[in-house]
């Protein structure tokens, strides 16, 4: 039973793990040095 319990765990830690990466990683590049390459595709089709 311990191994079951151990295995779940185990498992929530890399899902949040592997959350909180990808939620970092979106906010620096959005916000971060990255974001001066990034261009407003609605500013450069101005009408």
């Amino acid at each position: 039973m311990e191994n079951s319990s151990s295995e779940t765990y185990s498992l929530l830690i890399a899902m949040v793990t592997i959350t909180f990466g990808l939620t970092g990683y979106g906010l620096y590049t959005a916000f971060g040095p990255p974001s001066k390459e990034l261009e407003d595709p609605f500013e450069e089709h101005e009408d």
